[in-house]
């Protein structure tokens, strides 16, 4: 690239001059390339250990006058061929300019001004970025693209100085970090190291110290292990490789590529060595951390935060901790954990004022809500920036919302809270009644029984007054009491201060009367449904009469949710669960419906109305429980992974034991997937929901580990799993909540009785404390640390699964192994995740959908599948290969959908690996027939889509009589055009039952060939050989074949006589398919005369003999004896397609005399033909059938015929080609010989990032 010009005062240290003339001089610096010495090993050595690289390109142009002691540089390359393009540009524009200058100043000042008007306009052409990143930092971009050959798509994020661990030799080099790679280069004293590392591939990441590897970071891939060590600042570093890995998890979870996140906040000025993609990533790590410590919605960003102090008015003091500033909210978390969290939402906020500073209370900021709560600030560094944010973020906040029922809602929401909802806030939601979003619902299904507007509980609960239930119902009025008292000092609603004093009544039980508004606002739902009005009554109205797998299942599972409690004994609850389940699915069909959400969702509905419940389901699929409701549970996995390790850690005497057993694994899913509402009586389990609403993830863990601390002893008696699951069943099924005002459930969970007395019934309250007791060390930021960790497992596990299940798929006699098959099912992986990093344009239907079979996963395009082609295909076609793997992609492709899934990938590459010569030429016919071959691709797309469709029948006629052949055609076509209805599974069934049978068809299924198909058939055996080394002998084996083939063609055509004079436009068709099968004896010689057609034949006696033979394509019969057949191959060997049947062969002299001829024309004409033919393939398709023709026309024949139709009688059977082929030696043996798949697949996966030319590709030539 060109460089503003810098001076250098010593040209010649670390550098060798290559070329030079009077103004310029080439340089290659000392170390690239082979040779140098010990100096180019230093030098080398020095430019990757000090990061020199990063800056210093291997080539460097100088500008230099005679009497000047000072150079100048004016360009640098990483490649001899950049740094060669600038050089000639140099020596072709500037040279003789700079010779009329006197003055060496002026030559000077010329070349500096015109160097940087090249560079200005280089410039212009840019497109302007919103994110410059610093300069240093693209030129390590630049280094790492050239280094491992990426492409422009893959952005680099970050890059460190480290050491990689090379058995146990350090090698000193840099680390690149990229969106979708882990790269490593090291060249240390000659030994250079290259490593590249997809994050999709990596399953194991953690940072460890051992005595070997003093704090290093660990990298497993599933075959190697990789350690990197002596990091500036490992934190940082193991931080961004987390985050890289965990967007690579998500991207193999539901597809998800990594786009960068143009709403995150900008810098004023960017940091000096900061990529705008790494500042991004770290804000989106704060972002998350943020939304999950406060319970926020999805899409709030944090803008800043500051440390400063809160007043705390019911224990008078300010407690020391961090503010944090969003868009819609003012967050405040304590330093100490427990001491306060605070959330206040903009919507609430009326005044925001800067109270008078004293020493007591320096910089303090007032800031009061609607609801008559003032929170104090104080020791803000900035205020005044400060309260500009939140003033701009005020007025961004909807005003026109009513803030009264906003700011007092939570004193309604003691009752029926839905009902005293603001209106609208967002002027764009949908519009409802502004009393309740639920307003509209009765109406949205009226047919159906009215709306839960209310908790269910109280609808069918007898509401006896509490001094009827006596010492329970004593016992929840104290509760009330508690909680009315801590409302009253500490706040109710949204700005409610949480403290650890809140987390103990949780624990004692939150009164049934508070629980719905409660779950709200610990949970965050509170938020979202108050800022979404009428959301949920649009989704029931949108999903209402809709029908879906999911909604099939939700009916299924409706009457299995708690059909012990009357609230889901009558149509009013199975109503409403239905349109809760519904709704969530109608908005989320990514997850849709799981079982265990409905076990869930009836549970919300017991204590909330309907809106909130939905909302209250949207809180735990998508942010508290994430991932749990997807198809493969995998946040459920992922859990149940973490408690494996925590029962490793905190209970190790159990856990080998319940390894052996292998229980956790059955437990663990239905205790998570339903929060224990499954497995324990109602009203116990209720308690755990409490108390995980308020801490999360966390409390289910705990309870978990202490039911089997509590059942220790009991589980190393058991002798096996279903002992193990007894005795934890019996246990859990005893768990009781003597508290509870509700009338006792019947808890439906096994009833589990083994003849012994039932075990001592268990306190919920007591198994709660002993939890927190024994347990409380989890601190979620640690839960989020393993879960990362287990991630990276059970997705990678869930990987190999798939792999395993789509290769059992595939059938038996495909020819492979199953580790090839392993290994073309990676490669075909990386080919369709490649498209997401990089294939910005590449239509939807590519996206993975994992909730399609295993099999229809990953699929691949037509660009892509011409990639893997190109890498693994046996037959190298040079540059006619892509028009041969655009064929093959077509064959594949039954259901025309333009994405082919692995088993029809597999398919294709056994086709040409495996089977002997009658199968891999029988691949190599198909090739060459529809729907392989386009009629793009042919003479004349017009005339060739008739022959294409209308002949097919004709080409299938092996009988003797013409509607035998009809009846095979229709049969032909059905099998033909399977594929283009909609995919029938039955089909696919019959389809699988039958492969074997398939794969064996018989040589007499396959149609016949029509010369343009054989035309393209030659050419692409011509440009099979290009790179053969026994080339000329296969070149002489291939003319000779297609020389025999087309007289075969033309005999044929003489003996298919009165067929062919039916119908003017089927004659041709019927005639020369079935009688060049049946042999009749009539001659065709007379046939050209009667139609003068454009389309058909024309009489030969209007054409020169040596005209019409050798383009028997562009329509002439046989008149044209043994010369013109012979020259005819020749002009169309690389492109001809043919067949015929072997009874139709010459006599063996007749043969001889042709062939051998036929091989001179081939030695005499295959220069020309050789350009004709790479003329013809860069010229526009549909020409490619025409151009032998138009160049033996421009010798010898009159005007080509209009449209350049072809001889339409003339066609081949697979037959006839298999027997010429068979009869050339050389080309049995290239046919025959093996491919090793292994080799292929190696330089697959190294060539696999699309390697660009790189400086190290081209270090032989440098030092030359």
């Amino acid at each position: 690239m060109w460089l503003g010009p810098e001076e250098v005062l010593v040209a010649n240290a670390l550098w060798v001059t290559e070329r030079a003339n009077p103004f310029f001089v080439l340089q290659r610096r000392r170390g690239h390339g082979k040779g140098g010495g010990l100096t180019g090993l230093l030098v080398g050595t020095l430019d990757v250990v000090l990061d020199s690289s990063a800056r210093v390109a291997p080539y460097r142009i100088l500008h230099q006058t005679q009497d000047s002691q000072v150079y100048w540089t004016v360009a640098c390359g990483s490649s001899r061929k950049e740094i060669t393009k600038h050089w000639e540009w140099l020596e072709t524009n500037l040279l003789q300019t700079l010779s009329i200058f006197d003055s060496e100043e002026d030559i000077t000042t010329f070349v500096k001004g015109k160097i940087h008007g090249i560079i200005a306009e280089e410039n212009k052409n840019l497109q302007p970025q919103g994110d410059e990143d610093p300069g240093k930092f693209k030129e390590a971009e630049l280094k790492m693209r050239k280094q491992f050959g990426m492409p422009e798509g893959e952005k680099l994020v970050n890059y460190y100085s480290c050491s990689y661990w090379k058995g146990r030799v350090p090698r000193q080099g840099w680390l690149y970090l990229t969106v979708n790679h882990l790269c490593f280069y090291s060249f240390l004293l000659g030994k250079e190291v290259s490593l590249v590392v997809q994050w999709v591939d990596v399953i194991r990441l953690e940072k460890n110290a051992t005595l070997l590897f003093p704090e290093s970071i660990r990298v497993d891939t599933r075959d190697r292990e990789l350690f990197f060590s002596m990091f500036l600042n490992i934190g940082e570093t193991f931080k961004l490789m987390e985050q890289l890995a965990n967007l690579a998890m998500r991207q193999l979870l539901d597809s998800e590529g990594f786009l960068e996140d143009k709403a995150l906040p900008r810098p004023i000025r960017p940091h000096r060595n900061i990529s705008a993609l790494k500042r991004d990533l770290d804000a989106r790590a704060k972002n998350e951390c943020y939304r999950a410590t406060f319970r926020l919605p999805q899409d709030e960003r944090l803008d800043g935060h500051t440390g400063c102090t809160l007043w705390t008015p019911f224990n008078k003091l300010h407690i020391p901790g961090q503010m944090f500033i969003s868009n819609n909210y003012i967050c405040f978390a304590s330093k100490e954990e427990d001491a306060c969290h605070l959330i206040i939402p903009l919507r609430e906020v009326t005044i925001v004022e800067k109270a008078d500073s004293s020493s007591v209370l320096p910089s303090p900021l007032s800031i009061s809500t609607k609801s008559k709560m003032t929170f104090l600030f104080a020791n803000l560094k900035d205020r005044d920036f400060l309260v500009q944010r939140i003033s701009d973020f005020l007025q961004k906040t909807p005003s026109k919302q009513p803030g009264s029922s906003i700011g007092g809602r939570k004193s309604s929401v003691v009752d029926p809270p839905p009902e005293s909802l603001p209106a609208p806030q967002e002027v764009s939601e949908l519009p409802t009644s502004p009393s309740s979003p639920l307003g509209s619902q009765p109406s949205v299904s009226a047919q159906e029984v009215p709306t839960a507007s209310q908790g269910l509980l109280k609808v069918f609960q007898k509401n006896s007054p509490m001094e009827d239930l006596g010492a329970k119902g004593a016992k929840e009025k104290m509760k009330e009491e508690s909680w009315n008292i801590h409302f009253f000092e500490y706040g109710r609603g949204m700005c409610m201060y949480r403290t650890a004093k809140t987390r103990e009544l949780v624990l004692k039980g939150i009164p049934e009367s508070l629980r719905g508004e409660l779950w709200l606002l610990f949970s965050g739902a509170w938020n979202e449904m108050v800022t979404h009005p009428g959301y949920y009554a649009e989704l029931v109205e949108k999903s209402t009469g809709k029908y879906s797998l999911a909604t099939e299942e939700i009916e299924r599972d409706l009457h299995r949710s708690m059909p012990e409690h009357p609230a889901f004994q009558n149509e009013l609850g199975i109503a409403a669960l239905r349109r809760v389940l519904t709704a969530y699915a109608f908005r989320n069909p990514t997850i849709g419906y799981c079982q265990a959400m409905n076990i869930v969702t009836s549970v919300l509905l017991l204590y909330g109305s309907e809106e909130e419940a939905f909302w209250l389901l949207v809180a735990l699929c998508e942010r508290m429980l994430p991932d749990y409701y997807n198809t493969r549970v995998v946040g459920a996995l992922v859990d149940q992974g973490i408690f494996e390790e925590l029962t490793r850690d905190l209970l190790p005497r159990l856990s080998e034991k319940m390894q052996d057993l292998g229980v956790i694994s059955s437990i663990s899913l239905s205790w998570f997937l339903t929060l224990f509402l499954s497995v324990m009586p109602f009203e116990s389990a209720v308690v755990i929901v409490d108390c995980f609403f308020y801490e999360g993830i966390k409390v289910i863990l705990q309870v978990a580990l202490a039911v089997l601390d509590a059942n220790m002893e009991q589980l190393l008696g058991c002798s096996d799993e279903g002992e193990a699951m007894t005795v934890l069943g019996r246990y859990l099924d005893n768990v009781v909540n003597k508290q509870s005002i509700s009338p006792p459930i019947p808890h439906l969970h096994a009833l589990l009785t083994s003849g012994d007395d039932p075990p001592a019934q268990v306190d919920i309250f007591d198994l709660l404390k002993v939890s927190y007791e024994k347990f409380s060390s989890l601190r979620a930021d640690d839960i989020e640390q393993m879960r990362f960790k287990q991630r990276l497992k059970v997705i990678q596990s869930l990987e190999d699964t798939a792999k395993r299940s789509v290769v059992r798929a595939i059938p038996g006699d495909i020819g492979f192994s199953i580790e090839e098959l392993e290994d073309l099912y990676m490669v075909f992986k990386a080919k369709h995740l490649a498209s997401q990093y990089w294939g910005s344009g590449r239509p939807a239907a590519v996206r993975r959908d994992p909730s399609l079979p295993y099999l229809e996963q990953y699929r691949i395009d037509a660009s892509q599948f011409r990639d893997l082609f190109a890498s693994l295909t046996p037959w190298a076609c040079g540059s006619h290969l892509p028009v041969l793997a655009g064929r093959m992609f077509r064959l594949l492709d039954q259901n025309k959908d333009s994405l082919i899934n692995f088993k029809e990938f597999v398919t294709g590459m056994s086709g040409m690996y495996h089977g002997d010569l009658t199968e891999k030429l029988k691949v190599l016919y198909k090739l060459h027939l529809p729907p392989a071959l386009s009629p793009e691709e042919a003479e004349s797309a017009l005339e060739a889509t008739h022959y294409f469709t209308e002949d097919s029948s004709s080409e299938e006629a092996l009988s003797q009589e013409e509607q035998e052949g009809r009846a095979n055609e229709d049969i032909q076509e059905k099998r033909g055009e399977k594929g283009t209805s909609p995919p029938d599974y039955r089909h696919y069934l019959r389809m699988w039952a039958k492969e074997k049978e398939a794969q064996k068809e018989t040589i007499k299924d396959l149609p016949k060939m029509n010369q343009e198909q054989f035309i393209e058939l030659c050419k692409t055996l011509y440009n099979m050989f290009s790179e053969d080394p026994a080339e000329q002998e296969l070149y002489h084996a291939i003319a000779t074949v297609a020389s025999l083939l087309l007289r075969i063609g033309e005999v044929g055509k003489r003996f298919s006589g009165p067929a062919s004079r039916k119908p003017p436009r089927e004659g041709p068709r019927g005639q020369g398919l079935a009688g060049a099968g049946a042999g009749a004896a009539a001659e065709d010689d007379e046939e050209p005369p009667p139609p003068p057609l454009p389309p058909g034949p024309q009489p030969d006696s209007t054409r020169s003999p040596a005209a019409g033979d050798p383009q028997a394509k562009a329509g002439g019969d046989t008149h044209g004896g043994k010369v013109a057949l012979e020259s005819q191959p020749v002009a169309e060997r690389g492109r001809g397609e043919g067949q015929g049947s072997p009874s139709q062969l010459p006599s063996d002299d007749e043969a001889k005399d042709d062939l051998s001829m036929s091989s001179y024309s081939v030695v005499s004409a295959g220069s020309l033909q050789c350009e004709d033919l790479a003329e013809e393939d860069a010229g526009p398709p549909g020409g490619e059938a025409r151009s032998p023709a138009a160049a033996a026309n421009a010798a010898a024949a009159p005007r080509p015929r209009p449209g350049g139709a072809v001889d339409a009688d003339w066609c081949i059977s697979f037959e006839q080609i298999l027997a010429s082929v068979l009869t050339e030696a050389a080309l049995v043996t290239f046919f025959e010989k093996r491919v090793d798949l292994g080799l292929k697949l190696k330089e697959q996966k190294t060539v696999e990032r699309q390697f660009s030319a790189s400086s190290d590709q081209e270090q032989p030539g440098l030092s030359a």
